[in-house]
């Protein structure tokens, strides 16, 4: 068996019921039901809920790990009974009958809340911002972005059209707007600047005779920041 994990925290169907699984990722949360503790546990991919009987030797671990700890834990896939089935989750009809677990990375007490929607204000965000990107609003955006791109490419390819990449750092070519300037190291008291005038290096693939083509590229403003808008 993989000594991390053999499925992700997305994956478990009634189809692996009775399966020996291992899943990694973080503690999302605990919740204590007498004589059951439960532990949902999180990774890119999705949340499953994790049990354990109080009176496992395991408990001593368990009971004393925090939210955002990194844990791996073995267990059988069983069935949720019909009352607690969460149709929510993907996950929501089975969960892990946990038999071995090993903390992989204790967390700290947490300066934000990964689990809940809490404003902790944009300066705490961006100061932890790797804890901030694990919180489900930013998952879901960054993969809705990716996904966007995805589509655009596979539209275009389908089309008939190419990508292909030009230069990111020239010559200045003013058009109007402050020049985004980068120090040369090779030339001391000399500067790259971001092009203002990228068409030039399309027209050039035009000329060379590249039919359809197209470029997702980066945009850099040299600009004060903004709420929805950062340099680059």
């Amino acid at each position: 068996m993989h000594p991390y994990r053999t499925h992700t925290c997305g994956e478990l169907r009634l189809s692996h019921k009775d399966q020996t699984v291992r899943l990694s990722g973080w503690v999302h949360r605990k919740r204590d039901h007498g004589g059951l503790l439960f532990i949902d546990l999180r990774d890119h991919y999705g949340l499953t809920q994790c049990v354990i009987d109080i009176s496992s030797p395991l408990m001593k671990t368990i009971e004393h790990v925090k939210n955002e700890s990194v844990v791996t834990v073995t267990g059988k896939v069983v069935q949720r009974p019909a009352e607690t089935a969460n149709d929510k989750l993907p996950t929501g009809e089975v969960e892990l009958d946990i038999t071995e677990f090993t903390v992989q990375s204790a967390a700290d007490p947490l300066p934000l809340q990964v689990n809940a929607e809490v404003d902790t204000g944009e300066d705490v965000r961006l100061t932890y911002r790797f804890l901030d990107l694990r919180r489900d609003p930013m998952q879901r955006n960054l993969k809705l972005r990716s996904d966007v791109i995805a589509s655009i490419r596979r539209r275009m390819w389908d089309a008939g059209f190419r990508e292909y990449q030009t230069p990111i750092l020239t010559s200045s070519s003013p058009e109007g707007a402050r020049d985004f300037l980068v120090p040369s190291r090779m030339h001391p008291g000399k500067f790259y600047a971001l092009p203002q005038a990228p068409q030039q290096f399309k027209q050039l693939l035009m000329i060379a005779g590249y039919d359809r083509y197209f470029q997702i590229a980066p945009c850099f403003r040299d600009e004060d920041a903004r709420a929805d808008r950062s340099p680059g």
